[in-house]
């Protein structure tokens, strides 16, 4: 018996199936017609919902980095210093992806190759959303220590781009190796980027003007 709640719509019924079905099968064995049993809704309703196979896989990508995204604004939003927010929310993003991709080990390798042309095009608008919700708190605090201070966009990017290296997107998880471990690697690069947005007093970041040149 299928095990999608009835109560959700067609589409994520859809979705929560593929998933279940990625870790069980693999992307390669995985059909239409299984996601279809799985989800207990007809073949026809699943096309009405996505044209392929290959759009429902990308859709999952979709839906786990939305919850992502989610859990990005719930933490930014949260108690604790700036500095200690950054650090949980850099660990949370590369964390959440392996957890996924752990979960669909099987078919991780197989599925990033069938669909890596349409997800190369959409991992940009994935990195962008998710440095929209660091920029936002690195805007709040440099508006708590200057209120006429501008947000810098180029350091929330920074921050995206220095652990994607990190991601499954660019290890497989034999790369990756255990959860232990990627955790230790999050957070030293995660301190080092930290530190680099919050040098020591006196010390002035490499990036930002000196007191006497911004007077100039």
């Amino acid at each position: 018996m299928p095990r999608a709640s009835l109560a959700a719509g067609p589409r994520d019924r859809i979705l929560d199936a593929a998933d279940r079905l990625l870790a069980r099968y693999g992307y390669r064995k995985m059909t239409v017609d299984d996601i279809a049993q799985e989800a207990g809704i007809g073949k026809g309703t699943v096309y009405l919902s996505f044209p392929a196979k290959e759009e429902i896989a990308l859709c999952c990508i979709d839906r786990m980095v939305d919850r992502l995204i989610d859990r990005l604004r719930a933490i930014a939003s949260g108690t604790g210093t700036v500095e200690s927010r950054l650090r949980s929310m850099l660990r949370e993003r590369v964390l959440h992806r392996f957890d996924y991709a752990r979960d669909h080990a099987a078919s991780i390798d197989a599925m990033l190759g069938a669909v890596r042309p349409a997800l190369l095009a959409r991992r940009a608008k994935y990195f962008r959303a998710e440095a929209v919700v660091f920029e936002a708190l690195l805007a709040e605090e440099r508006r708590a220590r200057d209120p006429v201070a501008t947000s810098r966009a180029i350091d929330a990017e920074a921050l995206v781009t220095a652990t994607n290296a990190l991601l499954p997107y660019s290890l497989s998880t034999r790369e990756l190796g255990n959860r232990r471990d990627l955790e230790r690697r999050v957070d030293a690069v995660a301190d080092l980027l930290v530190r680099g947005l919050h040098p020591a007093s006196g010390r002035p970041s490499r990036h930002r003007p000196s007191p006497r040149r911004s007077l100039q």
